[in-house]
Parts: C-alpha cells; sequence; structure tokens
C-alpha cells in the first residue's frame, strides 16, 4: 500500500472515530441503559373510618424516652395526611395510593350524616387508586355500597351535600364477596397497574366472618367465601396473563406484640391466611384489626396501619426487569403527625362545605362530665364508656311502655371512641355520636335466665378474641377461663340486684339492632321472644346526658374475673 493510501485510510478511520467519540458525547440521556430493577412505592391505609379530622388522642406509641411507658401522638385527619401522601409521591416515578378497607362505617357525624360521602370525596381527592372492602362497607348493604363507587343521591334522604355526589374515583374490589342473584364477584376481583412495562395485580377482599360482624340486612344475597381459597383460585388466572408480581390487600389482620413499626410477635388471622397463600404472592396489606405492624410472615411482607388514618405506610417494592416479579419489599408505617404536615387547602376546603350544613348539630350541647370517659377496658373486660352507655340504654327502655328492660347489654365493637373532658367538662353533640355513630335502634327482647348465661358464653364461642359485653347497673357476673369450654361462667355467679337469676324465669333486655340479629356471634339473641323496638342508640346516649349531667366515671365492678 502506498503512503498515500495510508493517509487516506488513516484520515477516514479519524473521522469515523471521532463522530463516534462525538456521538458518545452528545446522545440523549434516554438512552441510557435502564437499571436492572423498577422501583415502585405503594402508599397504604386502612381502617379510616370517615375521620376526615384527628381523631381523638390520636396514636399511643411507646415513649421514647422510657419504652415501658406510653404516649398519644396528635395524628390523623384528611387534610395532613393528604399532604404527606403528596410529599411521599413527589418526584417518585413509580408510585400507587391503595387501600385494606373500612374506609367509611362507624363514622364521626361529619361523615355519617351524609352517609360517607365525606370521606369518599376526600380519598377520591387525595388520590387513592385502589381499595378492598371491608366489613363496614356492608353496614347499608351492597346496593348503598354500589352507590359509593358509582355515584347518585341516598334513596331515602337523597342529596344532602353541597354538591352532587359522583361516586368514588377509586376502584372497590371485593374477590371474596359473591352475588348470589348472578354468581359473580360483586365488585371487581383485582385491578392491574402498570409501571414502566411491568404489570402487577392487586387482589383485594374482606374476611371471611364478615356475615357475623355486619348487620345481617346488611349481607342479605351474598356469599363471603375463604380468602386464601379465593386468592389461590386467582393467581393461575393472573400469571396466565403475563403478570408475576401480587399484592394482596385484605380487610383482615392480627394482634402484634411490638410497637407500629415492629414484629417480635404476631397472632391472629392473618397468620394463618398468609400461611395458606400461594408463593407467587409478594406482598399483603391488612386491616381490620385497628392495630399496627409491619412483618415478615412465611417469607413475605405483611403491614397494617393502625386506624382512622394515623398513619400511612410507605412500601418499597424493587421489580426485576426481566422476570418482572418482585425482588425485593420494605416498608415504613410513617405518623401523620399534625404538627408536621400541614393542612392540604383543598380537603380543607371539601372539610368546610359539608362543616356548614353540620355544624348547628354537631356543636348542640348533649351533657357533661368532671373527667374523660374512657373505652379501655380493665382485665375482665369492662369499660366505663361501656357501663354509661347500657345505663343509657337501660334508662331508655326500663319502663314498661317503652318495653320494660332490666339489663341492658352492648357490644365492645359499637363503642369506638373514649370521650375526652374538654376544658369546661361540656359535651357535645359531635362528640357523643363518635362514640356510637351507626345509628343503631335498641330492641327489648325476652331471654330466659339460661338463654343469658348462653348469651355471656358466646363471648369466648367463635370469636376471634374475647368479645366481652358490657352491662348496665344492677347486673354482674364472674368468669374463669381455666373452666370447662362454654362453662367459663358460674351460673350461680350471674346476680341481678343481687340475685342470682332463675335459669327458668324469663327476663326483658335491651341491646341494639346489630346484637339483636345475631352480630357478632351472639346468636342466642336471635331465640329471644317479645322483641320491641326502642329509639336510636344515640338518642339514649344522648337523653341520659341530658337528665344525668354532669357523668363521671363509675367503679368498675360489674364484671369480675376470677384471677
Amino acid at each position: 500500500m502506498s503512503l498515500s493510501q495510508w493517509r487516506r485510510v488513516a484520515t477516514f478511520t479519524g473521522i469515523v472515530l471521532g463522530l463516534a467519540a462525538l456521538f458518545a458525547l452528545y446522545r440523549s440521556p434516554s438512552t441510557t441503559p435502564p437499571t436492572a430493577h423498577v422501583v415502585v412505592t405503594i402508599l397504604a391505609i386502612n381502617d379510616f373510618h370517615g375521620n376526615l379530622r384527628p381523631p381523638p388522642g390520636g396514636i399511643s406509641i411507646a415513649d421514647p424516652q422510657d419504652k415501658t411507658k406510653k404516649i398519644a401522638v396528635s395524628a390523623g385527619g384528611a387534610e395532613h395526611m393528604a399532604t404527606l401522601v403528596k410529599q411521599l409521591r413527589a418526584n417518585k416515578k413509580n408510585s400507587v395510593f391503595v387501600a385494606a378497607g373500612d374506609l367509611i362505617g362507624a363514622s364521626p357525624l361529619l361523615s355519617a350524616l351524609f352517609h360517607d360521602e365525606p370521606t369518599i370525596e376526600s380519598l377520591s381527592a387525595m388520590g387513592l387508586e385502589i381499595t378492598a372492602v371491608g366489613n363496614h362497607e356492608f353496614d347499608e348493604g351492597k346496593t348503598e355500597l354500589l352507590r359509593m363507587q358509582n355515584g347518585g343521591c341516598h334513596p331515602q334522604d337523597g342529596c344532602r351535600g353541597p354538591h352532587k355526589f359522583t361516586g368514588a374515583m377509586f376502584r372497590y374490589l371485593a374477590a371474596s364477596t359473591i352475588d348470589k342473584s348472578s354468581g359473580k364477584t360483586l365488585l371487581p376481583a383485582y385491578e392491574v397497574k402498570e409501571f414502566e412495562g411491568i404489570p402487577v395485580a392487586f387482589i383485594g377482599l374482606t374476611l371471611k366472618g364478615t356475615p357475623n360482624v355486619v348487620s345481617p340486612s346488611g349481607v342479605v344475597g351474598l356469599e363471603f367465601r375463604d380468602e386464601a381459597e379465593t386468592i389461590n383460585a386467582l393467581v393461575p388466572q393472573i400469571r396466565q396473563r403475563g403478570i408475576e408480581a401480587i399484592v394482596v390487600l385484605i380487610h383482615e389482620g392480627g394482634f402484634p406484640t411490638g410497637g407500629y413499626n415492629e414484629c417480635p410477635g404476631i397472632s391472629g388471622p392473618i397468620v394463618d391466611i398468609v400461611g395458606k397463600l400461594d408463593k407467587a404472592v409478594d406482598l399483603v396489606v391488612s386491616g381490620h384489626t385497628h392495630r399496627a405492624y409491619r412483618c415478615v410472615i412465611d417469607g413475605r411482607l405483611v403491614t397494617s396501619g393502625d386506624r382512622f388514618g394515623t398513619l400511612v405506610t410507605e412500601i418499597e417494592l424493587q421489580l426485576d426487569r426481566r422476570t418482572r416479579d418482585v425482588v425485593s419489599a420494605k416498608a415504613d408505617n410513617l405518623i401523620v403527625r399534625t404538627d408536621v404536615y400541614a393542612k392540604d387547602p383543598e380537603q380543607t376546603a371539601l372539610i368546610a362545605a359539608y362543616d356548614v350544613l353540620v355544624k348547628p348539630l354537631a356543636e348542640r350541647p348533649a351533657g357533661s362530665i368532671t373527667a374523660t370517659l374512657s373505652r379501655d377496658e380493665n382485665q375482665a373486660g369492662e369499660s366505663v364508656l361501656g357501663q354509661i352507655i347500657t345505663d343509657a340504654q337501660l334508662a331508655a327502655t326500663q319502663s314498661e311502655q317503652d318495653g320494660g328492660a332490666v339489663i341492658a347489654f352492648t357490644n365492645p365493637g359499637g363503642i369506638r371512641t373514649s370521650l375526652p373532658r374538654s376544658a369546661d367538662g361540656v359535651v357535645t353533640f359531635a362528640e357523643i355520636f363518635a362514640v356510637q355513630p351507626f345509628g343503631n335502634p335498641l330492641v327489648t327482647l325476652t331471654l330466659t335466665g339460661a338463654q343469658i348465661k348462653t348469651l355471656l358464653e358466646q363471648q369466648w364461642l367463635n370469636q376471634p378474641k374475647p368479645r366481652i359485653l358490657q352491662v348496665s347497673k344492677g347486673f354482674s357476673y364472674t368468669w374463669d377461663d381455666r373452666r370447662p369450654r362454654r362453662d367459663f361462667v358460674a351460673a350461680e355467679g350471674i346476680t341481678l340486684h343481687g340475685r342470682p337469676i332463675d335459669p327458668a324465669a324469663r327476663y326483658r333486655i335491651t341491646v341494639n339492632a346489630f346484637l339483636a340479629d345475631g352480630g357478632d356471634g351472639f346468636a342466642v339473641l336471635k331465640e329471644a321472644a317479645e322483641p320491641r323496638g326502642g329509639p336510636p342508640e344515640i338518642a339514649a346516649l344522648e337523653a341520659y346526658f341530658k337528665t344525668n349531667s354532669p357523668l363521671s366515671p363509675g367503679s368498675l365492678d360489674r364484671i369480675r374475673r376470677a384471677y
């Protein structure tokens, strides 16, 4: 090769190399090779129960200065939660906001007076995208739940709000709830979200025991199937669609022993359910028990975020681009601190619009108290507030014309919050409504003494944990769970005004309509005779406050534990 030929080759090679270098220098950032993993942020809540404002008492956590003690931290409220959610989603390429049920039902007056329309609107504005149904979504029946999803005016009360109710902008899921008339799920079983081309399936469902904790009228025509069996049956269908990443949103939970971000030990239904799940399930977001935890059960991350909007769970999933499956998951329960997160203006305006309509009723004085009336139970299962409520129910139904009741019982789950004392001791209607928000009417029934004993034994039978009924003054009993099952309560220890009840005698008792329907597993009440309707439980409570204020905590001596 001649010298001139060598020069031409060298010049050409130099030009090519130079162009290659320039291309490497100036190429678009979009051509940068992608990382091996796609990071997805999942924000989760559960058991919000219409708490648009921070709940009284906030959240109880271990004192950082002394782990043996508890402190209350002001937390929750839609205004503060919305701000936290926005901050957590800011600058995140892939994020989704989900929930594990009971967003509505048993709500404070601000939401309940409008059949929880304000809560649906609030969470929609907050960017919630998917939620499982919970048992409280069925409080007013399937038709009302579908109205929450699709919008429209309430069939009896019409349109009460400041604007037309258009329904949820998020998707309700009900994988295990079957409409018997069609044989299909009442709502979709799962929803798929895609992140950078990788699909993630979210299965949503409530506990199979929903019919036992909801008024029977709320679940007419519905079937609630086993949780693990339902999920496992969906897995092959989901994987056939090329989806490997599977998240479960389930309204069932457990009872941890540690702090809100720990899990040194957990018991309860969720442990058994997760242990039965197909290994393809990667993450479980749970609820129902109103507890906070961050656990690994059977090799999978399982979370829960307390109740009433006091926590938001931040979960980070890493998805493998090649397998399209979850390779890691971690979580952090974040307290929605009212002194840290400012109020979101959109949420403030929404609340104000409804507040104008509810304010006259909400601020109406109901009575007064000398000290906080707590719903917290002692070792025997009795609470100060339980005493007040049952005494109020007895007072409302004890005259012959009102039912002739001699005993009143109420379920602990029907007492939603404690009643804190304000500076002047005045209690408003909104405050007592928050204690008993269900609107259940009272029912007075006839039971024999033997049936009353059965009622007391059913506090332990087929229950996820002991469900101790609160009892009115004059009635008392002792229980001992070391005795043979179905005989924890000795018949001779059940007394009314100091005298043992007669197994053959007939007694008029008052309960709320939920219990009268056999709710919470108290099936013997469905066998009762001579039912007579009474006033709503909230009306009975307000009347008792007006007549007996100021009210003070009493001695917890009606229910006794033998050891």
